[in-house]
């Protein structure tokens, strides 16, 4: 069923002279504020009202959607200003725009059955402390009447309420506003995947159902990312990176470092992360490494030691990594650089904060020293490793570290008799 054929087989415009919106509404799935304007009743709006339905921007804005067009040109203040009107869509768009600017008294009773929306709008902007309660509210708005809901309690540590809440949300709308169903359908694999504390096969089939839902919202490119990401992680973290690496590589299709640099890096990242994971078959399969360095490298380019520290750290690391194992042409170049992201990684991880974490990457640190003939700061180093590991009782890492050990004491016993 298309968002065109449930519009049209659901009329209810502004013949009764209420001069309410159509429904059902395109309302919630896009983000604030464009996604919780109304579009005015009449026949030039329709179109516009169809293709926000189906998670498209309008080709035309009609002239009494001005506000919607500016708001998606970035100009708030303009769009603001474009709602002039004194009938109830315009004052409840201006609220939306402007919800500190206050609620006219009688604009709940003027929007009738869609009064509820001026509680949802408060409490989603955070004016209203507390979410609506309205059982009344049928399709479109009653999912985002539990929607709310759903978000106070995640706020409140009801992780499996608000699943509850949002497959009740989804059932609402599912039938009439398809898209928003499916934003509602990601929302709840989040919160199910709060409840598990873990990632679940029932998170990645909502995961899975809600970009089937979006697949064809063309302008949602934001949301269809976050979705693919998500499901990336879900089944990375269930082991699952055959099938984490198709959705890695969608995320980064569908949007630039500009529009989400935080997703786009993310995806990135992860991708890498998973390439670096995943067992080398093949000759060729080394090939996976190259593409891990340049994804981390374009995951730092947002990822830095300022803004994101515990990302950049972690991406860092990786890339450290992956350079020592990179095939390249450029093999010494490569672990000379290494040496140095992993300085850069040892000046963040403190031996109090994270003992072990520290260990681990002078560990590496003193191999790599060690493969470029560097054999007393390479000891330095990996006797500095041994000794946390031994303290804490990792006896297979004090192994490895021996065993470096040993092979530059030999090294050194080389170059002895050589000399």
């Amino acid at each position: 069923m298309t968002a065109e054929t449930v519009a049209l087989s659901a009329p209810n415009d502004s013949a009764d002279g209420t001069g309410l919106p159509v429904r059902p509404l395109p309302i919630g799935a896009f983000p604030l504020p464009l996604g919780y304007l109304l579009v005015p009743a009449g026949a030039d709006t329709e179109a516009a009202r169809l293709d926000l339905l189906a998670g498209r921007l309008p080709t035309t804005w009609p002239d009494r959607m001005a506000a919607h067009r500016l708001v998606v040109e970035g100009d708030q203040d303009a769009a603001l200003a474009a709602l002039t009107g004194d009938d109830p869509v315009s004052r409840f768009n201006r609220f939306v725009l402007d919800p500190v600017g206050g609620t006219p008294e009688t604009l709940r009773a003027d929007l009738g059955e869609l009064g509820v929306l001026v509680d949802v709008v408060a409490f989603t902007v955070g004016v209203a402390a507390g979410p609506p309660v309205d059982g009344a509210a049928t399709g479109e708005v009653g999912a985002l009447v539990l929607c709310a809901r759903a978000t106070h309690a995640l706020a409140d540590g009801d992780a499996a309420g608000a699943v509850d809440l949002l497959d009740a949300a989804v059932s609402l709308c599912e039938g009439s506003t398809p898209v928003l169903a499916a934003v509602l359908r990601g929302a709840a694999a989040g919160a199910e995947q709060q409840r598990a504390a873990a990632p679940t096969d029932g998170v990645v089939d909502r995961l899975e159902a809600a970009l089937r839902g979006l697949d064809e919202a063309r302008d949602m490119r934001v949301a269809r990312s976050e979705t693919h990401l998500a499901a990336g992680l879900a089944l990375h973290e269930l082991g699952q990176t055959g099938r984490a690496i198709p959705h890695y590589h969608a995320a980064l299709r569908l949007v630039t470092s500009v529009e989400a640099p935080l997703v786009w890096a993310s995806a990135h990242a992860n991708l890498a992360a998973a390439y670096l994971t995943a067992p080398m078959i093949q000759a060729s399969d080394q090939l996976r490494t190259g593409i891990a360095v340049q994804s981390l490298r374009s995951a730092l380019t947002v990822y830095t030691r300022a803004d994101h520290p515990t990302e950049w750290a972690s991406a860092q690391l990786n890339l450290a990594n992956s350079l020592v194992y990179s095939p390249s042409t450029h093999q010494a170049d490569n672990l000379v650089e290494a040496v140095e992201l992993y300085e850069e990684v040892l000046e963040v991880r403190s031996r109090d904060e994270d003992p072990m974490g520290r260990a681990r990457v002078l560990a590496n640190q003193g191999n790599v020293l060690a493969h470029l003939g560097m054999f007393d700061v390479a000891k330095a180093k990996l006797y500095d490793a041994r000794f946390v590991f031994e303290e804490f009782g990792d006896v297979e890492a004090v192994r490895t570290v021996r065993g470096v050990l040993d092979e530059i004491a030999r090294q050194q016993a080389l170059r002895r008799s050589e000399d």
